[in-house]
C-alpha cells in the first residue's frame, strides 16, 4: 500500500468505560464463566486469592485470568464441546511467546501499514487485552474474531495472540480500504459488520456500536497525543539537524 496515503486524525468525545460489577463464586469443574463486560471464558478451575479469583484456562494452571470475585456475572457448566488447553499445550504456548504483545502488534501494524496505537486501542476495547476472551456472540481472542471471519482470514487458532492480531489487523485493513480510509465507518463495520454500515449508509444507530467507535477513537487520540508529547520532549533534548529545524508530526497517520 502507498505509504503516502495517510488518514486524517479523527476526534471523538470521551465515553466513560462501564465499571465491572458482578456476583461471587466457588467451583472446580470446567465451566463457562460470564463477565459483566460481555466476555465469556471457558474455565477449567478456579482459585480464590483474597478478594481476587484466578480463573484457570487449563488443567495445568499455566494460563489464568485474575479478576475480582465481584467480576463474575454467572457461571454454568461448559458446553460438552468446549475444551480448555491441557498442561502440555499451555506450556508450549507459553514457551512459544518470546515476543510481547507490543511486539506482535508492532509487526501486524508494519505488515498492514496501520498505526500500532490504533491497533492497541481496538484490542483494549475488544478484549481488554485478554487472550482467551470470548464474547456472548462467540467472537474470540484479543481482537475478537468470529469463527467464520477467522477462517476466512486463515486464522487457525484465535487464542494464539500472533495469529489473532495478524488476522484482526488484516480485517481492519480490508475495512479501511472498503470505506476509503474513513476510520469511524471502518470501526463501525468491525463492531457491527459491513452489512449494517452499508444498510444505514453510515454508522448504524446502535448504541453499542456508536459507543464502541467513540471509545476506540478517544483512546487512540489519547495514545497518539501521549506519543507526540514524548516526541516533543525528545526533540528538545536531541541535537538539531543541519537545517536547524526539528519536525514533529502533527497529525495521526494511521497508514
Amino acid at each position: 500500500m502507498n505509504q503516502s496515503a495517510h488518514k486524517a486524525k479523527w476526534l471523538a468525545a470521551a465515553c466513560g468505560v462501564t465499571a465491572l460489577c458482578l456476583a461471587a463464586l466457588p467451583a472446580h469443574a470446567v465451566e463457562q464463566v460470564v463477565l459483566r463486560n460481555g466476555f465469556t471464558l471457558i474455565c477449567n478451575h478456579e482459585q480464590a486469592e483474597g478478594r481476587q479469583v484466578r480463573l484457570y484456562l487449563d488443567a495445568g494452571g499455566q494460563n489464568y485470568l485474575e479478576v475480582r470475585a465481584s467480576d463474575i456475572v454467572s457461571r454454568m457448566p461448559a458446553p460438552t464441546t468446549a475444551t480448555t488447553p491441557d498442561a502440555r499445550t499451555a506450556a508450549q504456548a507459553t514457551a512459544a511467546k518470546p515476543r510481547s504483545l507490543r511486539q506482535i502488534v508492532a509487526a501486524a501494524g508494519r505488515a498492514h501499514d496501520i498505526d500500532t496505537d490504533l491497533l492497541a486501542s481496538v484490542i483494549e476495547q475488544e478484549s481488554g487485552g485478554h487472550t482467551h476472551a470470548v464474547s456472548r456472540a462467540g467472537a474470540r481472542g484479543l481482537m475478537q474474531l468470529m469463527p467464520a471471519t477467522a477462517a476466512r482470514l486463515g486464522v487457525k487458532n484465535s487464542f494464539a495472540p500472533a495469529q489473532n492480531v495478524q488476522g484482526g489487523t488484516a480485517y481492519l485493513d480490508q475495512l479501511l480500504r472498503r470505506y476509503h480510509n474513513n476510520l469511524p465507518l471502518a470501526l463501525a463495520a468491525y463492531n457491527a459488520g459491513p452489512a449494517a454500515v452499508d444498510r444505514w449508509h453510515g454508522i448504524p444507530p446502535y448504541a453499542e456500536t456508536r459507543h464502541y467507535v467513540a471509545r476506540v477513537i478517544h483512546d487512540y487520540n489519547r495514545r497518539y497525543e501521549a506519543r507526540q508529547r514524548t516526541a516533543r520532549k525528545a526533540s528538545r533534548t536531541a541535537p538539531l539537524p543541519d537545517s536547524g529545524e526539528v519536525q514533529v508530526a502533527s497529525a495521526a497517520g494511521i497508514r
